[in-house]
């Protein structure tokens, strides 16, 4: 098997999902997607990443990857969207994104919603737990999706369309070296948030091993599913 991930920038690739893969012996191809441009194919699983730009915004490769990630959510391969990656997949489903009332940023608590409690991974969860944010978008509901998580701030933080492909909003697959590029290359964020990396990371790093499993549970469940 092979999935292919689109990073937006190179210091936000798939962390703990390509150990996850690696264990189940599947190949993972790299497309860093505004300088080498769009796959030829999803491979057997589409991981789409985040980055500090908007679904919003005017460049043509925005465009270009909203119609991939349509047609491949279409098509009915299974895809992981984190971040500006589930954006991406609400706005290739027609909802709308948007500016939030405020940014998420480190540990979050969020809340299952009523119809998470049937879904495969999300249901076996707790109703409440914390996830690693770093958005200030959020967005609607797509028309034909499940929704699954929410937040105070962000009432939709994850969303599941048709059986294999999740969108969330929050980032299971952080690890150490991820938190410090992204303390790094997006200080200002901190700074509108009043937060510091060091506050940042005191509270993240000791639930990154319970994230880490969230994240293997849920590409367990997808490449199950695409068999």
């Amino acid at each position: 098997m092979r999935a292919v991930c689109l990073q937006h920038v190179p210091f936000e690739g798939p962390g703990a999902f390509a150990a996850s893969l690696a264990r189940r012996d599947v190949q993972l191809d790299y497309h860093l997607v505004p300088k080498d441009g769009l796959p030829k194919d999803p491979g057997d699983l589409l991981i789409v990443m985040g980055g500090p730009m908007s679904v919003n915004d005017s460049e043509s490769w925005i465009a270009d990857e909203t119609a991939f990630i349509r047609s491949v959510l279409k098509s009915g391969t299974p895809v992981i969207g984190v971040c500006l990656g589930s954006q991406f997949m609400a706005k290739a489903l027609g909802a709308t994104v948007r500016s939030g009332k405020a940014l998420e940023i480190g540990m979050t608590q969020v809340q299952l919603t009523a119809e998470a409690k049937q879904d495969p991974v999300f249901g076996t969860w707790p109703e409440s737990f914390e996830v690693f944010e770093w958005h200030g978008e959020i967005f609607d509901l797509p028309n034909e999706c499940v929704p699954l998580v929410a937040s105070e701030i962000a009432p939709l933080q994850a969303f599941r369309y048709g059986s294999r492909a999740y969108g969330l909003l929050f980032h299971l697959e952080m690890e150490q070296a991820g938190i410090d590029a992204l303390c790094r290359e997006c200080a200002p964020d901190l700074m509108k948030a009043c937060l510091t990396t060091q506050a940042v990371k005191t509270t993240a790093l000791p639930k990154l091993p319970q994230l880490h499993q969230a994240a293997d549970q849920l590409i367990g469940h997808v490449l199950r599913s695409s068999r």
